[in-house]
């Protein structure tokens, strides 16, 4: 008996060794899937250029991997106008986004060498134009179109939309419908191809109308919250947290606020992080609060955009 039970007793220690081993090497698989499951967030900025240059985006950069601190930078902003003669909308460049632009060898393409996506944002500008009101698929290919040909000329990386200031209804232009912005981003996807992006500021009826429509997914990559100092994330079908931002932080503004919202889109597994009003100033101290939760390390900034080796 006694050898029984002392045999009995070695093989229990083997199974629960055994069972103990399986238990660990499972937990291990998991918290390894859940890390490599975990969205790195991308960092984006908006600059407006009828005050800051656009170059200011490319002056910082990750204390210890050397990498830029702004992953797309944003040309804030071109506008939809609306022509009275015609009776169509058209693409607007202001004296400011056109410099931009025209000095893209100094401004637009040193950034980009630095691994920033360069977008132009497209803006309502009071006359009636908008996205959310194209009347059929043609009108909004036409639009499109226009698109297309400054994103070409420039060499940009892609169209933001931000349905604000149109005021639907002025020069007799129509309300918005459920299918106009739709119709718009699938006719500049199919003109752009899938290398370059095109993102949605969550605001207006452009993003409104389009919450119960699935097809919105296949023609956009990121959309983000436009209410700076909040937390809100944006809802569409098809598009989960790692397309999305809930943080709107501006620049200067509560760093505590946005070292917090940091950490939350760390937590919550979304994929931007988004800033606003980046001026020629040195905002590392504020940026690298934002960094050092993101990525781990501070941001610092130099006054010239650094060269690519």
């Amino acid at each position: 008996m006694k050898k029984r039970t002392k045999v009995f007793s070695l093989l229990s220690s083997y199974f629960i060794c055994i069972t103990l081993l399986t238990g660990l090497m499972i937990t291990t698989t998991s918290q390894q899937a859940e890390a490599s499951s975990k969205v790195v967030p991308k960092t984006v900025m908006y600059v407006e250029v009828n005050d800051h240059e656009f170059r200011n985006v490319g002056k910082y950069t990750l204390a210890n991997s050397k990498k830029t601190a702004i992953d797309i930078g944003i040309i804030f902003a071109a506008n939809i106008n609306y022509d009275n003669n015609t009776k169509k909308p058209y693409l607007f460049l202001n004296e400011q986004v056109k410099k931009t632009l025209n000095e893209n060898a100094t401004q637009i393409k040193p950034i980009q060498a630095r691994g920033t996506k360069v977008l132009l944002s497209i803006l309502g500008n009071h006359q009636g134009a908008g996205f959310a009101n194209f009347a059929s698929y043609e009108s909004a290919d036409a639009f499109a179109a226009e698109l297309e040909k400054v994103v070409n000329a420039y060499g940009l990386d892609g169209i933001d939309f931000d349905d604000e200031y149109a005021k639907y209804g002025e020069n007799g232009t129509l309300q918005p419908n459920n299918s106009s912005f739709i119709w718009l981003v699938q006719a500049l996807r199919q003109r752009l191809g899938d290398d370059k992006l095109i993102t949605l500021y969550n605001i207006g009826p452009a993003a409104y109308n389009s919450k119960a429509n699935d097809s919105l997914s296949k023609s956009i990559d990121y959309s983000w919250n436009p209410y700076y100092g909040t937390w809100s994330a944006p809802s569409f079908p098809g598009i989960d947290s790692s397309r999305l931002s809930a943080a709107a932080v501006e620049i200067g503004v509560n760093k505590a606020q946005s070292v917090q919202f940091a950490k939350r889109s760390i937590n919550e597994n979304y994929g931007l992080f988004l800033m606003y009003n980046l001026s020629g100033k040195n905002s590392a101290d504020f940026i690298s609060g934002i960094t050092q939760e993101l990525y781990g390390e501070k941001t610092i900034y130099t006054e010239t955009v650094p060269s690519v080796r």
